[in-house]
């Protein structure tokens, strides 16, 4: 069993990988940390609460940085998520708070405390990440694995033609989390783009757990509206729960070690990009995929929640 903490901006897929992580046996799930991207930080904390309290979880919710590290702050995708992250479920008031700590705070406190165990799955821009590596020369050295949602060597991007949305919302950051090394997994659109889930699928998912498949069910109906404005009309990719299913099940996938630099200017700002320049250690970049085996997995775990 591994011991967990998910850095996230929920966020509709952020929302499978939570409630995976909720069901999977082989995860002990130690908090969640907030981030913008898909929401701002304040509305990611708001449903990170959310979530938890519908998989009647009491767990820490650490609340993060609301601005890229470099740059001016983003507009959320609301036209992905929904203007309140889950697609046209509406806003409720969680009945907990976050944690005094900050998410950097609290991931440097968690590292420590589970030294040599802790793997750290961030699913959003990875600025809670950088500001932690930044804080604590022995952050690094003490998790075990960091295993990001984000990036691509060679499929391109999804939000410019070389950035995929996690790097591009903060590339200095994800040039911090890269230049880290062995310990980083990058679980990027090569593998996830691979992965899809129909409405079929979450259909199923909600006949086998009424109450929060359902839940998975009706912001799924948002999430492949999007995907069909855009010519995807074979369903979702399921880019955050492949993240969360590889910090379990490596052998799923196949990796690459390439050292990564991020392009933090220009015309190719947010491409992770492999590094030449011999200053940097490879990191492990997911590059093929058993599709089938990671989502019948994903389908198998979430068929486990009420």
């Amino acid at each position: 069993m591994i011991k967990l903490i998910i850095d996230t901006d929920p966020g509709i897929d952020d929302a499978m990988a939570i409630f995976y992580a909720a069901a999977a046996p082989d995860i002990e799930l130690l908090g969640l940390s907030t981030i913008f991207g898909n929401v701002t930080t304040p509305i990611a904390t708001r449903n990170a609460l959310r979530l938890l309290e519908a998989a009647d979880l009491s767990l820490p919710v650490a609340h993060g940085a609301e601005a890229p590290l470099a740059m001016p702050p983003f507009s959320p995708s609301a036209q992905v998520h929904g203007e309140e992250g889950f697609g046209d479920i509406p806003a409720e008031t969680p009945r907990g708070l976050p944690v005094a700590e900050d998410a950097a705070d609290f991931l440097i406190r968690m590292a420590r405390e589970h030294k040599g165990e802790l793997v750290l799955c961030p699913i959003g821009p990875l600025t809670n990440i950088a500001l932690a590596i930044q804080r604590d020369p022995d952050f690094v050295t003490n998790v075990k694995r960091i295993v990001i949602m984000g990036g691509s060597l060679e499929e391109g991007g999804n939000i410019t033609p070389h950035a995929e949305a996690n790097i591009y919302h903060d590339p200095h950051a994800a040039d911090v989390v890269f230049a880290a090394g062995s310990k980083v997994v990058m679980v990027g659109l090569d593998v996830t783009h691979r992965i899809l889930c129909t409405q079929e699928d979450f259909s199923a998912i909600a006949g086998q757990s009424p109450e929060l498949g359902g839940m998975l069910q009706k912001m799924s109906e948002f999430y492949l509206a999007f995907y069909a404005t855009v010519g995807k009309f074979d369903g979702c990719s399921l880019h955050d729960p492949a993240a969360v299913i590889a910090c379990t099940n490596p052998e799923l996938f196949e990796m690459r070690k390439t050292p990564i630099r991020v392009a933090c200017e220009g015309e190719e700002i947010g491409a992770t990009l492999a590094d030449a320049t011999g200053s940097r250690q490879a990191v492990s970049v997911c590059m093929g995929v058993d599709s089938d085996a990671v989502k019948s997995l994903f389908l198998k775990r979430l068929a486990l929640l009420p």
